[in-house]
């Protein structure tokens, strides 16, 4: 166990505890000197930074940590956040979509990777994305909006009434926006 970098880590900690952010970067680059490879400091730099939204910084340690532990999903995910915030939005796309590979059971990566297509008006992409996230977490009233409006964009409206009849037996008043949203008042009389 490397000593020093546990040291360095605990004052960070401390540091991020009492709220005191530049502190707790400081510390944590102390534990970063003691061991440059230690991925979860790494991380912690840039989860600081992402805090703070300062977005290139947070990016630069998220990457960095990609590099050290290249198989590790929850990073890829985070450093997909970090760009999509800072507007980097095609290493957003390529970030999250490692993290979707790496663990396909990472509804957070499925619905990130889902809102960043339907930004950039790619709705098909976005509605695979989000069927996803929505199948992952059945009861997550924004995936299920989110998927909503993506197949009414893509023209499908048997699609968007599946999501609809979905949403009214499990989020009515996420139910309630969408068939507002999508003009499907054919569905108005089922809300109480």
């Amino acid at each position: 166990m490397n000593f020093d970098r546990v040291r360095h880590a605990l004052r960070g900690a401390f540091f991020n505890f009492v709220h005191q952010p530049e502190r707790a970067l400081a510390a944590y680059r102390d534990s970063l000197r003691a061991d440059p490879e230690h991925a979860e400091t790494l991380r912690m730099l840039g989860w600081l930074e992402a805090k703070q939204a300062r977005w290139p910084a947070a990016e630069a340690w998220f990457a960095r940590a990609a590099e050290v532990a290249p198989d590790d999903a929850p990073t890829w995910f985070n450093l997909g956040w970090v760009r999509d915030q800072g507007g980097m939005g095609n290493a957003a796309l390529a970030a999250l979509s490692r993290a979707t590979e790496l663990d396909p059971n990472n509804d957070r990566a499925w619905y990130g990777l889902g809102m960043l297509h339907a930004r950039h008006e790619r709705h098909r992409e976005a509605a695979a994305a989000l069927t996803e996230a929505a199948r992952l977490q059945p009861m997550n009233g924004l995936a299920w909006y989110a998927l909503g409006m993506a197949w009414q964009h893509c023209n499908e409206p048997a699609k968007v009434a599946e999501v609809i009849e979905h949403t009214l037996a499990h989020e009515p008043q996420t139910a309630a926006r969408l068939i507002r949203d999508t003009g499907r008042s054919d569905f108005a009389h089922r809300l109480g």
